[in-house]
């Protein structure tokens, strides 16, 4: 498990809080407000930071990841422009967790090798690669683990007895619960279901449980704080920098907001479930 990960979740499980993990995409709007972002997230609350990689056939989104995505690639991000973001990032946050999110296609391009060193010279933690299944994953395994990089593998309401441990295997960092079947930010969540589904991978698993896919208010965050070991939230963050139009100021506080709204609403989470 990346060394940051693991310090982070046993700093949550010291204060008895859980992690609030935000999702934003690189390059969206452009390079440089998602990095005045990406910089400020930490001090909005955020425990760890997933970014997404941009790819032009984002098949496990659902429209607002797909049109960060394609605002990012319309502002000329790219891969490397990606590690440029980590790498700047790092150079004022030391201790925060970076995971990147996205699609196998542009780290085969890049050499699965290589990438990881970059990656790993950069800051990064984790990747979440959506269409890389675990029989597939020797492409990059030896790679990500000689770098101490972790990979982090999605667990749906799909994932039976019989296929979990084979999603488990070599899974380290954290396990991420898709909070429904479907795309990203498709629909409303069902926080009895989370937590039975939570329950289930903990007694298969000792990793901290993430769930992400269906968090769109601090309400919902809070509900799955008090369940789980994360909540991850995406698309209500990026639609903000679509509401925002042509305006890049008003994308960066609109995203900041959320996210410390968000934050505050996990953060509180078993605090409040206690009294």
């Amino acid at each position: 498990m990346s060394a940051r990960i693991k310090a982070r979740f046993a700093k949550l499980k010291d204060e008895g809080r859980a992690a609030f993990i935000p999702f934003i995409m690189a390059g969206d709007p452009d390079l440089e407000r998602s990095t005045e972002v990406l910089k400020a997230l930490p001090e909005a609350g955020a425990d760890i930071i997933e970014l997404g990689m941009p790819f032009t056939d984002p098949m496990a989104d659902g429209p607002a990841i797909q049109e960060a995505g394609l605002r990012a690639l319309a502002s000329g991000q790219t891969l490397l422009r990606t590690l440029d973001m980590v790498r700047d990032f790092r150079t004022g946050d030391p201790d925060t967790p970076i995971v990147l999110m996205g699609y196998f296609n542009p780290i085969f391009s890049h050499g699965a090798e290589r990438f990881c060193a970059d990656a790993a010279e950069a800051g990064v933690d984790a990747l979440i690669i959506v269409d890389l299944p675990p029989e597939e994953d020797d492409e990059i395994l030896s790679f990500a683990r000689d770098k101490d990089i972790s990979l982090i593998r999605l667990a749906t309401p799909t994932t039976d007895d019989n296929r979990l441990p084979t999603v488990l295997n070599n899974t380290s960092g954290f396990v991420y619960y898709v909070s429904f079947a479907g795309i990203t930010g498709a629909a409303s969540l069902d926080t009895e279901a989370v937590s039975k589904a939570v329950k289930r991978l903990k007694s298969h698993s000792d990793l901290p449980i993430a769930v992400g896919f269906g968090i769109k208010t601090p309400e919902q965050a809070a509900a799955v704080a008090k369940v789980a070991d994360a909540a991850v939230v995406g698309s209500a963050l990026v639609n903000r920098v679509k509401d925002a139009g042509d305006d890049g100021a008003a994308a960066v506080s609109g995203v900041l907001d959320l996210a410390r709204q968000i934050a505050e609403g996990v953060h509180g989470a078993r605090a409040s479930a206690a009294e």
